[in-house]
């Protein structure tokens, strides 16, 4: 009698962050949150990594910038929920494996597709890039392409703003399977449930603009952020009464307290609350969201200065991504035959 086992593979998840500085609620809400969610089920292999190679395309002047910024930002990971024992968590650049599939890539890539990318003018506006723009942002989205597929990513979980990107990465991989016979899965999108937090200047929120909230601020930075929302222009005094629907605070409650929606939106139009009491509730509202990942964060740093807790998890993630990266070279240069040595 002949016994057949049938393994279900699971599907494989790749994303990362640019460590640009502290975390923010619209990075939590774009991406991270999801990123939890997705390590949560068991239908996915995840690959979550802090894209430090990334962050050069704007910081290259200063990359001790950057470099300070890394273990801050694994820390930052784990505090919203990021497991190392249900997601491989690794650094970028300590995978060679990343440029390697990057140059080949860019041996594929027609300029033209990189011209046309919107999301490098977004980039060159938000950085306020004065000079010519360098090769390394005009060409991420290729490393980003190479860092997706690398892996043999399924899906990757980001914003709707996001899609311009994750396109050309599967005009790059048609491209390459065409050329080069079938070799890499074309991701999907995993979209978020909320597809973009705006800041609460109204604009979109950016650390380079200034208009953010940490996923680690204290009460007291919250409110002053909070405090400073454009609300509506209209409604000069409390008895005014109000449009929610043109309110950045406003938006604010339609992500982060649902329940209440109806009953805000009935209060502001009907002049029952004010703007500064309605800013002080949201205020409320974010803390509770935001203490408890202030708090595990403490708890992490105090763990990585007695026993290098974080350092260890990096590492060990770092090892596991590198097995898969090399395993994807070794084939496509096994396709080359290019593997003398």
């Amino acid at each position: 009698m002949e016994v057949f086992i049938f393994v279900d593979e699971k599907k494989i998840v790749v994303s990362g962050v640019r460590p640009t500085g502290r975390l923010h609620l619209g990075n939590y809400i774009g991406t991270l949150k999801n990123w939890v969610n997705l390590q949560n089920t068991s239908k996915y292999k995840c690959y979550y990594f802090v894209a430090d190679l990334h962050s050069l395309t704007t910081s290259y002047r200063d990359p001790k910038v950057v470099g300070d910024s890394l273990l801050d930002i694994f820390m930052e990971l784990m505090a919203i929920g990021i497991d190392p024992s249900k997601s491989t968590l690794f650094l970028q650049s300590a995978i060679k494996e990343h440029c390697e599939l990057f140059v080949l890539f860019s041996m594929v890539t027609p300029v033209s597709w990189l011209e046309r990318n919107p999301t490098v003018k977004e980039m060159i506006r938000d950085y306020d890039i004065k000079e010519n723009v360098n090769f390394g942002l005009l060409g991420y989205p290729v490393l980003q392409a190479a860092d997706i597929t690398l892996y043999k990513g399924n899906y990757v979980p980001i914003g709707k703003d996001q899609l311009p990107h994750l396109e050309l990465t599967r005009e790059i991989v048609r491209r390459f399977n065409s050329i080069y016979g079938y070799f890499f899965p074309e991701p999907e999108a995993l979209l978020t449930d909320i597809p973009y937090l705006p800041g609460l200047d109204g604009r979109k929120m950016s650390k380079s603009i200034g208009n953010t909230i940490s996923i680690t601020a204290s009460e007291n930075e919250i409110w002053n952020a909070v405090k400073n929302a454009v609300t509506d222009p209209a409604r000069v005094y409390k008895t005014d009464k109000g449009h929610p629907e043109i309110c950045n605070v406003f938006k604010y409650y339609e992500v982060f307290d649902k329940d209440r929606v109806s009953e805000i939106k009935k209060n502001c139009e009907e002049a029952n609350i004010g703007c500064t009491d309605c800013k002080k509730m949201l205020t409320q509202v974010l803390s509770d969201i935001i203490k408890p990942i202030r708090e595990r964060k403490l708890e992490i740093i105090e763990k990585e200065r007695k026993e290098g807790f974080v350092k260890n998890i990096i590492i060990s993630g770092t090892k596991e991504a590198e097995l898969a990266a090399k395993e994807t070279i070794n084939e496509i240069m096994d396709r080359f035959h290019m593997r003398l040595v």
